[in-house]
Protein backbone atom coordinates (compact mmCIF):
# COMPACT_ATOMS: atom_id res chain seq x y z
CA UNK A 1 0.00 0.00 0.00
CA UNK A 2 2.94 2.33 1.08
CA UNK A 3 4.18 2.39 -2.52
CA UNK A 4 0.85 2.61 -4.46
CA UNK A 5 -0.18 5.12 -1.89
CA UNK A 6 2.96 7.73 -2.06
CA UNK A 7 1.39 9.67 -5.39
CA UNK A 8 -2.25 9.35 -4.14
CA UNK A 9 -4.76 12.41 -4.12
CA UNK A 10 -7.25 10.11 -2.22
CA UNK A 11 -7.52 6.87 -0.11
CA UNK A 12 -10.08 4.02 0.12
CA UNK A 13 -10.83 2.79 3.27
CA UNK A 14 -13.22 -0.66 3.00
CA UNK A 15 -14.81 -1.41 6.48
CA UNK A 16 -16.98 -4.46 6.84
CA UNK A 17 -20.51 -3.69 8.41
CA UNK A 18 -20.69 -6.67 10.19
CA UNK A 19 -17.26 -6.28 12.00
CA UNK A 20 -16.72 -2.87 12.29
CA UNK A 21 -13.35 -0.95 12.94
CA UNK A 22 -10.27 -3.51 13.13
CA UNK A 23 -6.85 -3.32 12.99
CA UNK A 24 -6.10 -3.66 9.47
CA UNK A 25 -8.48 -0.28 8.53
CA UNK A 26 -6.95 1.61 11.33
CA UNK A 27 -3.56 0.77 9.84
CA UNK A 28 -4.71 1.76 6.63
CA UNK A 29 -5.73 5.31 7.70
CA UNK A 30 -2.83 5.49 9.87
CA UNK A 31 -0.80 4.99 6.33
CA UNK A 32 -2.85 7.32 4.37
CA UNK A 33 -2.06 10.01 7.42
CA UNK A 34 1.45 9.52 6.98
CA UNK A 35 1.56 9.52 3.80
CA UNK A 36 -0.61 12.82 3.53
CA UNK A 37 -3.15 12.28 1.45
CA UNK A 38 -5.16 14.91 1.41
CA UNK A 39 -8.84 12.97 0.94
CA UNK A 40 -10.05 9.71 2.71
CA UNK A 41 -13.38 8.07 1.70
CA UNK A 42 -14.32 5.52 4.38
CA UNK A 43 -16.89 2.47 2.76
CA UNK A 44 -18.53 0.87 4.95
CA UNK A 45 -19.84 -2.22 2.80
CA UNK A 46 -21.94 -5.02 2.81
CA UNK A 47 -24.58 -2.64 4.18
CA UNK A 48 -27.12 -5.69 2.75
CA UNK A 49 -26.03 -8.04 5.41
CA UNK A 50 -27.12 -5.62 8.13
CA UNK A 51 -30.26 -4.92 6.92
CA UNK A 52 -29.40 -1.85 5.68
CA UNK A 53 -29.49 -0.62 9.33
CA UNK A 54 -28.93 2.86 10.08
CA UNK A 55 -27.80 2.66 13.24
CA UNK A 56 -24.94 0.39 12.32
CA UNK A 57 -23.88 2.85 9.90
CA UNK A 58 -23.75 5.76 12.69
CA UNK A 59 -21.45 3.12 15.25
CA UNK A 60 -19.21 2.40 12.94
CA UNK A 61 -18.62 6.43 11.99
CA UNK A 62 -18.64 7.50 15.55
CA UNK A 63 -15.88 5.19 16.59
CA UNK A 64 -13.36 5.54 13.35
CA UNK A 65 -13.96 9.22 13.69
CA UNK A 66 -12.78 9.14 17.40
CA UNK A 67 -10.03 7.33 16.35
CA UNK A 68 -9.06 9.49 13.01
CA UNK A 69 -9.78 12.50 15.20
CA UNK A 70 -6.18 11.59 16.51
CA UNK A 71 -4.68 11.47 13.06
CA UNK A 72 -3.74 14.52 10.52
CA UNK A 73 -6.60 13.89 8.06
CA UNK A 74 -8.64 17.06 7.34
CA UNK A 75 -11.09 15.44 5.03
CA UNK A 76 -12.91 12.25 5.82
CA UNK A 77 -16.43 11.11 3.94
CA UNK A 78 -18.41 8.35 5.27
CA UNK A 79 -20.44 6.52 2.82
CA UNK A 80 -22.55 3.46 3.19
CA UNK A 81 -22.02 0.89 0.01
CA UNK A 82 -23.15 -2.81 -1.09
CA UNK A 83 -20.94 -3.23 -3.48
CA UNK A 84 -22.51 -6.79 -4.41
CA UNK A 85 -25.97 -4.65 -5.83
CA UNK A 86 -24.50 -1.77 -6.17
CA UNK A 87 -25.47 0.66 -3.72
CA UNK A 88 -24.35 4.01 -3.34
CA UNK A 89 -21.61 2.91 -5.79
CA UNK A 90 -22.39 4.52 -9.00
CA UNK A 91 -25.64 5.64 -7.69
CA UNK A 92 -27.99 6.68 -4.87
CA UNK A 93 -29.59 3.98 -3.28
CA UNK A 94 -33.56 3.18 -2.52
CA UNK A 95 -32.27 0.97 0.08
CA UNK A 96 -30.61 3.43 2.37
CA UNK A 97 -32.97 6.56 2.12
CA UNK A 98 -31.89 7.76 6.04
CA UNK A 99 -28.50 8.50 3.90
CA UNK A 100 -28.07 11.90 2.63
CA UNK A 101 -24.81 12.28 0.95
CA UNK A 102 -23.67 11.29 -3.13
CA UNK A 103 -22.73 8.25 -4.09
CA UNK A 104 -19.37 6.91 -4.41
CA UNK A 105 -18.39 7.45 -7.96
CA UNK A 106 -19.79 10.68 -7.75
CA UNK A 107 -17.91 11.56 -4.79
CA UNK A 108 -14.51 10.53 -6.73
CA UNK A 109 -15.48 12.74 -9.65
CA UNK A 110 -16.12 15.85 -7.71
CA UNK A 111 -13.71 15.67 -4.92
CA UNK A 112 -11.26 19.00 -5.70
CA UNK A 113 -6.95 17.96 -5.77
CA UNK A 114 -5.82 20.86 -7.83
CA UNK A 115 -4.79 22.70 -4.55
CA UNK A 116 -3.36 20.37 -2.89
CA UNK A 117 -0.36 20.28 -5.03
CA UNK A 118 2.83 22.20 -3.93
CA UNK A 119 3.28 24.92 -6.61
CA UNK A 120 5.59 27.19 -4.28
CA UNK A 121 8.63 25.34 -4.27
CA UNK A 122 9.96 25.07 -7.56
CA UNK A 123 11.87 21.78 -7.89
CA UNK A 124 13.36 20.10 -10.53
CA UNK A 125 15.81 16.65 -9.75
CA UNK A 126 17.72 16.32 -13.51
CA UNK A 127 17.43 12.69 -14.63
CA UNK A 128 19.21 13.10 -17.81
CA UNK A 129 21.39 15.05 -19.55
CA UNK A 130 20.25 15.43 -23.10
CA UNK A 131 23.35 15.91 -25.88
CA UNK A 132 21.65 14.99 -29.24
CA UNK A 133 25.10 15.75 -30.79
CA UNK A 134 23.32 16.04 -34.60
CA UNK A 135 23.95 18.19 -37.32
CA UNK A 136 20.97 19.87 -36.43
CA UNK A 137 21.15 20.07 -32.55
CA UNK A 138 24.95 20.00 -32.62
CA UNK A 139 25.39 22.71 -29.51
CA UNK A 140 21.86 21.57 -28.06
CA UNK A 141 22.37 20.71 -24.17
CA UNK A 142 19.05 20.10 -22.46
CA UNK A 143 18.21 19.00 -18.82
CA UNK A 144 15.32 16.17 -18.28
CA UNK A 145 13.31 15.18 -15.47
CA UNK A 146 10.12 15.95 -14.22
CA UNK A 147 9.19 18.63 -12.14
CA UNK A 148 8.62 17.55 -9.02
CA UNK A 149 6.95 20.98 -7.48
CA UNK A 150 6.50 24.54 -8.02
CA UNK A 151 6.33 26.50 -11.55
CA UNK A 152 9.13 26.87 -13.84
CA UNK A 153 8.87 29.37 -16.52
CA UNK A 154 11.34 30.70 -18.90
CA UNK A 155 13.71 33.67 -18.27
CA UNK A 156 13.43 32.34 -14.18
CA UNK A 157 16.52 32.84 -12.41
CA UNK A 158 17.33 29.41 -11.23
CA UNK A 159 20.32 27.56 -9.40
CA UNK A 160 21.65 24.28 -9.65
CA UNK A 161 22.55 22.25 -6.75
CA UNK A 162 25.32 21.07 -4.87
CA UNK A 163 27.27 23.22 -7.44
CA UNK A 164 25.26 26.67 -6.48
CA UNK A 165 25.83 28.07 -10.11
CA UNK A 166 23.48 30.28 -11.05
CA UNK A 167 21.91 30.89 -14.14
CA UNK A 168 18.68 31.74 -16.23
CA UNK A 169 15.88 29.13 -18.30
CA UNK A 170 16.54 29.33 -21.45
CA UNK A 171 13.34 27.32 -22.88
CA UNK A 172 11.33 25.09 -21.53
CA UNK A 173 10.89 21.69 -24.19
CA UNK A 174 8.70 19.03 -24.67
CA UNK A 175 8.29 17.27 -28.02
CA UNK A 176 5.76 19.15 -29.34
CA UNK A 177 7.39 22.70 -29.06
CA UNK A 178 8.11 24.96 -26.39
CA UNK A 179 6.43 25.78 -22.82
CA UNK A 180 6.32 28.99 -21.58
CA UNK A 181 5.88 27.45 -18.12
CA UNK A 182 6.10 24.15 -16.62
CA UNK A 183 4.46 22.90 -13.21
CA UNK A 184 4.09 19.03 -11.62
CA UNK A 185 3.62 16.44 -13.05
CA UNK A 186 4.72 17.47 -16.65
CA UNK A 187 8.50 16.07 -17.60
CA UNK A 188 10.45 18.17 -19.66
CA UNK A 189 13.64 19.25 -21.04
CA UNK A 190 15.13 22.69 -19.28
CA UNK A 191 17.71 24.56 -20.91
CA UNK A 192 19.84 26.96 -18.96
CA UNK A 193 21.27 30.46 -20.81
CA UNK A 194 24.82 29.71 -19.61
CA UNK A 195 26.77 26.39 -20.16
CA UNK A 196 27.73 25.10 -16.32
CA UNK A 197 28.55 21.78 -15.14
CA UNK A 198 24.45 20.03 -14.54
CA UNK A 199 24.54 15.99 -13.88
CA UNK A 200 21.94 13.58 -13.30
CA UNK A 201 20.95 13.55 -9.29
CA UNK A 202 21.11 17.72 -9.18
CA UNK A 203 18.76 19.61 -8.19
CA UNK A 204 17.46 23.22 -10.07
CA UNK A 205 15.31 25.22 -7.61
CA UNK A 206 15.28 28.47 -7.17
CA UNK A 207 18.10 30.90 -5.23
CA UNK A 208 16.02 32.23 -2.65
CA UNK A 209 13.85 29.24 -1.98
CA UNK A 210 16.13 25.45 -2.00
CA UNK A 211 15.78 22.55 -0.29
CA UNK A 212 17.57 21.44 2.89
CA UNK A 213 20.82 19.95 1.88
CA UNK A 214 21.22 17.12 4.77
CA UNK A 215 23.79 14.16 5.66
CA UNK A 216 21.67 13.47 8.05
CA UNK A 217 17.78 13.11 8.44
CA UNK A 218 15.35 11.82 10.81
CA UNK A 219 12.07 10.43 9.09
CA UNK A 220 9.09 7.77 9.54
CA UNK A 221 9.75 4.57 7.61
CA UNK A 222 7.57 1.85 6.42
CA UNK A 223 9.29 -1.58 6.85
CA UNK A 224 8.55 -3.89 3.50
CA UNK A 225 10.98 -6.40 4.33
CA UNK A 226 11.09 -9.98 5.88
CA UNK A 227 14.32 -9.51 6.72
CA UNK A 228 14.24 -7.41 9.76
CA UNK A 229 15.77 -3.62 10.43
CA UNK A 230 18.24 -3.41 13.53
CA UNK A 231 20.42 -0.20 14.10
CA UNK A 232 23.90 0.07 12.42
CA UNK A 233 22.18 -1.64 8.91
CA UNK A 234 23.46 -0.38 5.75
CA UNK A 235 21.22 0.28 3.03
CA UNK A 236 20.99 2.35 -0.71
CA UNK A 237 18.87 5.35 -0.17
CA UNK A 238 17.47 6.49 -3.67
CA UNK A 239 15.65 9.90 -3.49
CA UNK A 240 14.38 12.18 -6.51
CA UNK A 241 16.98 10.79 -9.20
CA UNK A 242 19.85 11.12 -6.90
CA UNK A 243 21.16 8.25 -4.67
CA UNK A 244 23.84 7.29 -1.75
CA UNK A 245 24.86 5.11 1.10
CA UNK A 246 22.29 5.35 4.20
CA UNK A 247 23.31 3.82 7.84
CA UNK A 248 20.56 3.59 10.69
CA UNK A 249 21.92 5.64 13.50
CA UNK A 250 19.40 4.96 15.37
CA UNK A 251 15.92 3.50 16.05
CA UNK A 252 13.61 6.35 17.99
CA UNK A 253 11.00 4.97 18.27
CA UNK A 254 8.24 2.01 16.69
CA UNK A 255 4.77 3.06 16.33
CA UNK A 256 1.96 0.88 17.31
CA UNK A 257 -0.62 1.51 14.47
CA UNK A 258 -3.71 0.72 17.42
CA UNK A 259 -3.04 2.89 20.26
CA UNK A 260 -0.28 5.11 18.17
CA UNK A 261 1.63 4.62 21.31
CA UNK A 262 5.67 4.98 20.63
CA UNK A 263 7.37 2.45 21.99
CA UNK A 264 10.96 3.64 22.40
CA UNK A 265 12.63 0.08 23.67
CA UNK A 266 11.97 -0.82 20.01
CA UNK A 267 15.68 -2.02 18.78
CA UNK A 268 14.41 -2.68 15.10
CA UNK A 269 11.59 -2.92 12.82
CA UNK A 270 9.66 -5.67 11.05
CA UNK A 271 7.75 -6.38 8.21
CA UNK A 272 4.85 -3.74 7.89
CA UNK A 273 6.15 -2.05 11.10
CA UNK A 274 6.53 1.75 11.26
CA UNK A 275 8.96 3.82 12.98
CA UNK A 276 11.09 6.78 13.07
CA UNK A 277 14.78 6.39 12.20
CA UNK A 278 17.80 8.17 12.28
CA UNK A 279 19.86 7.67 9.19
CA UNK A 280 23.08 9.43 8.39
CA UNK A 281 24.13 9.57 4.03
CA UNK A 282 27.28 8.92 2.75
CA UNK A 283 26.37 12.09 -0.08
CA UNK A 284 24.13 14.90 1.19
CA UNK A 285 20.55 14.82 -0.07
CA UNK A 286 18.40 17.73 -1.40
CA UNK A 287 15.26 17.16 0.76
CA UNK A 288 11.91 19.33 1.98
CA UNK A 289 10.14 18.10 4.66
CA UNK A 290 7.30 15.23 3.11
CA UNK A 291 3.99 17.36 5.10
CA UNK A 292 5.45 20.21 2.61
CA UNK A 293 6.24 18.59 -0.08
CA UNK A 294 5.91 15.13 -1.05
CA UNK A 295 7.78 14.84 -3.90
CA UNK A 296 11.62 15.78 -2.34
CA UNK A 297 10.17 14.72 1.16
CA UNK A 298 10.31 10.53 0.26
CA UNK A 299 12.81 8.22 -0.02
CA UNK A 300 13.07 4.43 -0.32
CA UNK A 301 15.34 2.25 1.11
CA UNK A 302 17.45 -0.94 -0.74
CA UNK A 303 19.24 -3.75 0.33
CA UNK A 304 22.52 -3.97 -1.83
CA UNK A 305 22.90 -7.30 -1.42
CA UNK A 306 19.09 -8.51 -2.82
CA UNK A 307 18.72 -5.33 -4.70
CA UNK A 308 15.08 -5.56 -2.81
CA UNK A 309 13.35 -2.03 -2.02
CA UNK A 310 13.17 -2.54 1.85
CA UNK A 311 11.64 0.29 3.04
CA UNK A 312 9.80 3.58 2.08
CA UNK A 313 10.31 7.03 4.06
CA UNK A 314 9.27 10.02 4.64
CA UNK A 315 11.55 13.11 5.76
CA UNK A 316 10.35 14.70 9.25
Amino acid sequence: MVTGASTADLALVLVDARKGVLEQSRRHAFIASLLRIPHLVVCVNKMDLVDWDESVFDRITAEFSGWLAKLDIHDVTFIPISALHGDNVVDRSDRMPWYAGSSLLYHLEHVHVASDRNLRDARFPVQWVVRPMTDEHHDYRGYAGEVASGVLRTGDEVVVLPSGKASRIASIDVFEGELDEAYPPLSVTVRLEDDIDVSRGDMICRPENRPTEAREIDAMVCWMSERPLSPSSRYRIKHTSRAALAKVDEVRYRIDVNSLHRDKEANGLELNEIGRLRLRLSTPLFVDEYRRNRATGSFILIDESTNDTVGAGMVL
